[in-house]
């Protein structure tokens, strides 16, 4: 189910948003805040397992997440599934069918999300205003293209225990950033079918290589509980750490 307000008041003010006291995401100026706050036209609240954005499909809004999990995914004609990426809070979604005329991947959300929505046609105003927001946009687009191409290095030459541990990592970290862990844990909503579709393996051997993964120790996995126990030895399985980055922007 998917469900706007539909109303100027019945939505996050864009002063009080949760997301700006976040360190790892820099600050508006109130001039920026000034503008996106009129530029945010509503709330859209999906349901988990609905998919707000389709491939094929031309897009009118952008999105920004505002809380909970989605996931980028394609499907093939004989109903195999590739996860892309998977989005978190402060993560832009739709731009692409915004641009590029239509949808390439679908979007689907994994947990309930909060989306705040931003109309295609103001975009202009965006650019041609506030230059500072026009790169930040940019920088998302191409924050995007990393994280693509990370993926696409691990279907091409990590090891399945390397992809593993490495998506594991990045997710893990990219949680921990906004807030979502505590005490070394975080929450992950997502099953195994998710996590086989992500690395490109099939679901027999994804349950082999997690096992492997869990007996070196490093980490552990109970229900929906993801713990790090030794970030060097999970960085070392997966062939490098994810970094944590400077304060990025977000919409």
């Amino acid at each position: 189910m998917i469900v706007g307000n539909g109303r100027p008041n019945g939505f996050t003010p864009c002063e009080q948003c949760p997301l700006r006291a976040l360190p790892c995401l820099r600050e508006f100026t109130p001039e920026e805040l000034a503008f996106v706050r009129q530029f945010k036209i509503d709330e859209l609240h999906v349901d988990a397992g609905a998919s707000f954005l389709r491939e094929g499909e031309r897009s009118e809004h952008l999105y920004t997440v505002l809380s909970g999990w989605g996931f980028r995914y394609k499907m093939l004609d004989d109903g195999r599934r590739q996860i892309l990426n998977f989005a978190l809070p402060a993560d832009m979604v739709g731009l692409q069918g915004t641009l590029m005329h239509e949808m390439e991947h679908s979007v689907e959300a994994l947990t309930p999300l909060t989306l705040c929505v931003f109309p295609r046609s103001k975009l202009y105003d965006l650019y041609s205003q506030f230059p500072t927001l026009a790169f930040d946009i940019t920088w998302l687009a191409a924050r995007e293209e990393q994280l693509i191409d990370e993926h696409l290095v691990s279907l091409g030459r990590r090891t399945a225990l390397e992809r593993t541990a490495y998506l594991l990592l990045n997710l893990y970290v990219r949680a921990q950033e906004l807030g979502l862990g505590r005490d070394g844990t975080v929450q992950f909503p997502f099953t195994q079918q998710h996590l086989a579709d992500a690395l490109g393996m099939s679901l027999v051997h994804t349950n082999k290589t997690l096992k492997r993964l869990l007996a070196t120790k490093a980490v552990t996995w109970k229900g929906r509980a993801f713990a790090v126990h030794d970030r060097l030895a999970l960085a070392a399985i997966a062939g490098e750490d994810v970094t944590k980055k400077n304060p990025r922007p977000f919409i």
